[in-house]
């Protein structure tokens, strides 16, 4: 894929969040609403086009734990907060020519997280979990060596130990699963079709009324150097 052989021959080892998504668009897993700007008359223009309220990131395939770095501010209600949250991130960051993400605010009551890994002896294997901040805390994940069927995707469902959430709850209707199951099937044939891509990390991804959107995405290369 285009997106991957330009940074690899750039030399560098992940994706920006935004050509993340772009690379899971493409395999027709839901991501988020979103514009990629790199000034804030862009950021502006984004935001009446997604509607409010939004969220603003700092995009760059350097900067890939941004909560942890406070380079993304939530739920912007207006032009208001929004100039104000480019200028905030703008001098935290550092940039003066970089790019940002204009996202949809997606609100959701289950924060799920799904990846793929690959394993030195079985290859790329599809991950499954409970996400949000609860990923590192309570570790309820689960895998499967790719490529992966749909009936591995719903075992997967059942293996986590908060596998309730998916079920109807608080009101809250079903997640559904058929379309989440397509969404782990489609990770696996990434890692399958792409050699260099040596990881992927969706977290949160928001179930959004009872569909899962990736809300936000990681992609980890490996030089052409050292893949077989």
């Amino acid at each position: 894929m285009e997106i991957i052989e330009e940074a690899l021959s750039k030399g560098r080892k992940f994706l920006s969040e935004y050509e993340a998504k772009l690379l899971l668009g493409s395999y027709g897993i839901p991501v988020v609403k979103e514009m990629l700007v790199s000034d804030i008359d862009g950021a502006i223009q984004a935001a009446r086009e997604i509607g409010y309220p939004v969220v603003l990131k700092v995009c760059s395939p350097e900067v890939t734990h941004k909560t942890e770095r406070g380079l993304l501010e939530l739920n912007l209600q207006d032009e208001g907060s929004l100039l104000k949250a480019f200028r905030r991130l703008r001098e935290k960051a550092q940039i003066e020519n970089g790019f940002f993400l204009v996202q949809e605010m997606v609100k959701g009551g289950r924060e799920l997280v799904m990846g793929m890994v690959r394993d030195p002896q079985f290859g790329p294997c599809v991950m499954f979990g409970l996400g949000g901040i609860f990923t590192e805390v309570f570790q309820d994940v689960t895998f499967r060596v790719a490529p992966i069927k749909k009936r591995d995707a719903f075992d997967m469902f059942h293996e986590i130990k908060t596998h309730k959430l998916l079920g109807p709850m608080r009101g809250m209707e079903p997640v559904d699963l058929e379309a989440l199951s397509l969404s782990l099937i489609a990770l696996g044939k990434i890692g399958l079709d792409h050699d260099p891509v040596q990881e992927i990390d969706v977290n949160p991804l928001i179930v959004k009324g009872n569909h899962p959107v990736a809300v936000d995405a990681l992609v980890v290369l490996r030089s052409a150097s050292t893949h077989e």
